[in-house]
């Protein structure tokens, strides 16, 4: 398993970014046991929520372990508190950086698969949000989405105030990132008004997974938004269970998708750094 942390210059966010890649590629084979072929790999682009970082993941999961199982790529890079979402007049345009351009240099830089339904995004939180809004948004990349206990608060904005001693919670803070927050609901910073486009299009929408934890206070905006799939005939798997907002749950349902939910395929037996006989 190669774990790679590295420095890319982003012109999206016209500064260096911080990204850690993990690659299922140096992994020794036991002999007589077949040899994996030499094609490109699946690829998880995986966000981290607010108040995190790219090393998210890494620390609190066994992301590493669940990759290499399955000859998965997984890609994790910052997104600062931003939501993944573009601010143009600071151009810290987020959104572009994940969907489009963080795609191309990866690919690039190495042995990924160019195929849609090879291609997932995934987070949890705000990065559950982002994972849902660029999954929809840049569709045609992105066959497939994976979001844990999303930060869906798109649909609250037009009520926010700033009494709030949670500076996440504030109007202010909302309108750094999403601009004007009463046209919000009616642009591309909002999941719900993506599925309308991407159905008046007649457009492949990205299969989708949603869980979310029965005691997280996220629960009611995940049921509002898996209700709304529902409603206008977008295919949704769901699931809930014991839990609130922690990681205990995000590492439950991150592997359940791995594992039995995206297309993933089972590693051939190998051997490396304190894993014999996979």
């Amino acid at each position: 398993m190669a774990f790679i942390q590295m420095n890319l210059f982003s012109d999206k966010l016209v500064r260096t970014v911080p990204v850690y890649v993990i690659l299922p590629a140096d992994k020794a084979v036991i002999p007589g046991m077949p040899k994996r072929p030499d094609k490109p790999f699946k690829t998880l682009y995986l966000l981290h929520g607010i108040l995190g970082s790219h090393v998210d993941w890494t620390l609190n999961t066994r992301i590493q372990r669940f990759a290499e199982e399955h000859d998965l790529a997984v890609v994790m890079p910052a997104g600062e508190n931003a939501f993944y979402v573009d601010q143009p007049k600071s151009h810290n345009l987020y959104g572009e950086f994940v969907g489009e351009e963080l795609v191309e240099l990866t690919r690039k830089i190495f042995p990924l698969s160019h195929k849609r339904e090879d291609t997932f995004i995934g987070g949890l939180s705000m990065g559950g949000f982002g994972a849902m809004r660029n999954g929809l948004k840049y569709s045609d990349t992105f066959g497939y989405i994976v979001s844990l206990s999303g930060a869906y608060v798109v649909e609250g904005f037009p009520e926010r105030d700033n009494s709030s001693p949670m500076f996440m919670e504030t109007r202010d803070y909302a309108e750094a990132f999403f601009g004007d927050l009463d046209k919000v609901l009616e642009s591309d910073k909002n999941p719900r008004w993506l599925i309308k486009k991407l159905k008046e299009e007649g457009k492949d929408i990205p299969k989708i997974f949603m869980a979310c934890g029965q005691e997280d206070s996220l629960l009611g905006a995940n049921e509002s938004l898996r209700d709304y799939l529902i409603e206008n005939d977008v295919p949704v798997d769901y699931f809930t269970g014991p839990g609130n907002h922690e990681w205990d749950f995000w590492e439950t349902y991150i592997k359940k998708a791995i594992y039995e939910w995206l297309p993933t395929e089972k590693s051939e037996a190998g051997f490396n750094s304190g894993n014999i006989g996979l």
